[in-house]
């Protein structure tokens, strides 16, 4: 089991170097890119270890992807997308979709339909575990705002008191 997470580990790390480096991301973020996808990866290979289906697995899968892009962003101090398009590439079903296409054109439209079904219910989590983190983090942000924002207030109060001319 250990091989195995370390063999899962390291591709997926590699996987999504490599694709940061075909779309061109800046060479100060593609180490953190990769433990992005990592990370993606690495919930989804878990989940699914623990017998937890395909799509729910992806949903975490995205949603790790999502928060880790978020929490490096603010780190380095760029978008976050910079993470998070390579940190999703090693979740795409890739080979499905390739599936299915070739079941489509040989003529086997039953069990394409089926495959293509799988993919874009996939695809489908991916995105909404995405869209997930993306919520959290401006629910996050809106309450340590308001938070700061709470604090000034009383601090205006205590001190700021306005004298009359």
């Amino acid at each position: 089991m250990l091989f195995d997470s370390l063999i899962q580990l390291s591709f997926s790390y590699f996987a999504t170097i490599a694709f940061g480096l075909f779309i061109n991301v800046p060479r100060k973020a593609l180490n953190l890119s990769g433990i992005s996808g990592a990370c993606g990866w690495m919930t989804y290979w878990f989940a699914m270890q623990f017998n937890i289906n395909s799509i729910p697995a992806n949903f975490l899968g995205g949603l790790a992807v999502g928060l880790a892009g978020l929490v490096m962003s603010q780190h380095k101090r760029i978008p976050s997308t910079i993470f998070n398009i390579p940190g999703l590439v090693p979740l795409v079903p890739g080979a499905s979709a390739y599936q299915a296409l070739i079941m489509l054109l040989s003529g086997e439209f039953m069990d394409a339909n089926e495959k293509l079904f799988s993919v874009l219910m996939v695809g489908g989590a991916i995105a909404m575990g995405y869209v997930v983190s993306q919520l959290i983090s401006e629910q996050y942000f809106r309450y340590r705002r308001n938070r700061v924002l709470s604090k000034h207030d009383l601090q205006n109060l205590d001190g700021d008191s306005v004298k009359p001319e």
